[in-house]
């Protein structure tokens, strides 16, 4: 198997060119192939065919507008850790997944099992994701709320 054939689940090995293409759509995902092409110094051909494998590999998963929150209406935000029940994770994702204020969850080790992205239209709406929601999900035992007072974007 050559390096640019990784098996599903395993980390794909990158070249330079495959860097600079996904540098190039991490700073404008709307980017052209030609303009890929040009940027990185390949044919449009085969900035198309890398693009392809980036995302048939997983590499690539979606592509998706970046939002300011504020802007959105989205004017409250906090980290909100969650310690859960052993065996209790995958059914806690999905349920996490269903809520449209939670935008981003990770799996982490430390002091709590879990930590979530949460952002509402203000406190009130804060107040009842992790009062109503979160801390009545089956498998949680506790959770924390860390109130974000100003997001950065580093990409």
């Amino acid at each position: 198997m050559d390096d640019l054939h990784a098996l599903p689940g395993e980390p794909r090995p990158l070249d330079d060119v495959d860097r600079a293409i996904l540098a190039q759509l991490t700073e404008d995902a709307r980017r052209s192939v030609t303009t890929i092409a040009e940027n990185v110094h390949i044919s449009r051909a085969h900035a198309y065919n890398r693009i392809a494998k980036l995302q048939a590999d997983g590499v690539i998963t979606k592509y998706t507008a970046l939002l300011d929150p504020l802007r959105a209406g989205l004017r409250s935000s906090a980290y909100v850790t969650l310690k859960v029940r052993q065996h209790s994770w995958r059914e806690l994702r999905e349920r996490l997944r269903a809520i449209p204020e939670v935008h981003h969850i990770a799996l982490v080790g430390g002091d709590f099992d879990v930590i979530i992205l949460v952002r509402a239209v203000d406190n009130t709406d804060l107040r009842r994701v992790v009062f109503d929601q979160l801390q009545s999900m089956p498998g949680v035992l506790d959770t924390q709320t860390f109130l974000v007072f100003e997001d950065l974007d580093t990409r």
